[in-house]
């Protein structure tokens, strides 16, 4: 999770798209739209993971940022993880508390 949250402040694109897993992973990944530039990453806290089974976890996190001058956002998910050959890969997440 730590080296994903990484790979979003850097922006690459490349390194999330190799750790998403192929059932869920979008074609391309744009992190250099003006968007994606203007948003800072402000720190991640890990709250739990948890181990599912040998290849299946979750992990709990909240990433706080900004985009531009706004005030900073707080990004809270129960993201999971499947592992394939030994490699582990971000399959997909859910977000607390969100409107269904």
């Amino acid at each position: 999770m730590r080296a994903r949250y990484s790979a979003y402040v850097q922006r690459r694109a490349d390194y999330l798209l190799a750790t998403w897993h192929a059932s869920t992973r979008p074609p391309t990944l744009d992190l250099d739209d003006p968007q994606s530039r203007a948003t800072r990453w402000l720190g991640l806290q890990v709250r739990a993971h948890t181990i599912d089974d040998a290849d299946h976890a979750r992990v709990e996190f909240v990433a706080r940022f900004r985009i531009g001058g706004s005030s900073a956002q707080r990004l809270h998910e129960v993201s999971r993880f499947v592992r394939e050959q030994g490699r582990w890969y971000y399959l997909d997440g859910e977000f607390p508390g969100a409107a269904a």
